[in-house]
């Protein structure tokens, strides 16, 4: 079942700030007993939230993946994913830009997005194959950073934290901030277009293949298009629906995860039906990801979350728990999560494994 046909609610009432509970309580954990969508009763796993739990939980997966150091997973990629941002942004003339991108760049966070580029890479090619994947990896975090200055912006959210400091434009002025989220853009295309980037030959057809899919997933078909219509939704008198709702997090979050994986899958030399499962499982996970953002924004401090708390409800945002309430928010998350592990249940339980932790990650982090 594609995540897209599971929508949250076949006859959705819209939601109101009744629903939200306070930022002191965060259970994540669906109901004792609620309809799906189809009338028929279903039951929930309790789901225990905590930074550990966010880790090791893999209740629904094989023994295999249960046994999976995530921890020590992710500390690993972390650090490669760093060395190599750190690497590819020296400090050069003129120094204003350059501090600025890589005060931004290398501000910290939590890297999902190019660790799922490695995983799919390592997924189609084997153990040790993430390393051919550490370009595109890094483009995507450049790509990430960018649209993060710039949705900081006074013409945008006009934010002021962002990774638990300063946001880029506080740091060193609106001009050089929005100058660096251009050069971060350009930046991650040279990267990953450049032979040179790679530790070994990838045939020119993937890298190609892979500039494509990152472009499409940024412009007017992606990104931008979920930023515009999210401008366009934004303090209207009547709450936006839900398949305007969903058509913003789809292009404005989901779709850079998506390629975040594809990618990956593209350069490992994935065949077109794993890059397709890939695919879907990604689409999944990237809408759940905008789904917990919503929920934590509503239910974490500043201090814990590293950013503004509350700024889509201050700013009269359409969000799922505003739309819909805090609890049918966190069921359809848990629809996501087990939507998203179907997709790659095919694949091998030792090699799948980190994808599976990083949907459980996805689910259940606290910023």
């Amino acid at each position: 079942m594609s995540c897209f046909a599971i929508h949250l609610l076949s006859n959705p009432m819209v939601g109101s700030l009744t629903h939200l509970t306070p930022r002191s309580s965060i259970p994540w954990r669906p109901t004792a007993s609620s309809p799906l969508r189809r009338g028929q009763p279903r039951r929930h796993h309790r789901l225990a939230i905590s930074a550990a739990s966010a880790e090791v939980n893999a209740s629904t997966t094989t023994a295999a993946a249960v046994d999976f150091d995530f921890k020590s997973y992710m500390v690993s990629k972390t650090a490669a994913i760093n060395a190599a941002l750190d690497a590819a942004v020296p400090l050069a003339h003129p120094e204003p830009i350059h501090a600025a991108m890589r005060y931004s760049l290398l501000a910290g966070g939590k890297r999902v997005r190019p660790i799922l580029c490695l995983a799919a890479c390592d997924l189609v090619v084997g153990a040790g194959g993430d390393l051919v994947a550490l370009a595109p990896a890094a483009a995507v975090e450049m790509i990430h950073t960018m649209s993060l200055i710039h949705d900081d912006l006074p013409c945008m959210d006009n934010d002021d934290l962002r990774r638990g400091q300063p946001t880029c434009h506080r740091a060193f002025g609106e001009p050089i901030a929005v100058l660096a989220g251009d050069a971060l853009l350009a930046l991650a295309f040279q990267h990953l277009s450049d032979p040179t980037s790679y530790p070994a030959p990838v045939p020119a057809a993937r890298i190609v293949r892979a500039v494509a899919e990152l472009a499409k997933a940024i412009g007017a078909e992606g990104l931008v298009a979920g930023q515009v219509v999210d401008i366009e939704s934004t303090g209207l008198d009547v709450p936006v629906g839900l398949d305007r709702l969903e058509y913003i997090h789809v292009h404005k979050t989901a779709a850079l995860l998506e390629a975040s994986v594809v990618m990956g899958a593209i350069i490992g030399g994935g065949t077109d039906e794993q890059i397709e499962r890939l695919r879907r499982y990604a689409r999944c996970i990237g809408l759940l990801f905008q789904v917990v953002d919503d929920i934590l924004d509503v239910t974490k401090s500043s201090q814990e979350l590293g950013k503004t708390a509350g700024k889509d409800l201050a700013s009269d945002k359409t969000t799922y728990p505003k739309l819909i309430g805090l609890e049918k928010s966190r069921e359809f998350a848990e629809e996501l999560l087990r939507d998203a592990k179907s997709q790659i249940a095919a694949f091998d339980p030792v090699k799948v494994a980190p994808l599976v932790h990083l949907a459980n990650y996805i689910a259940y982090r606290q910023k």
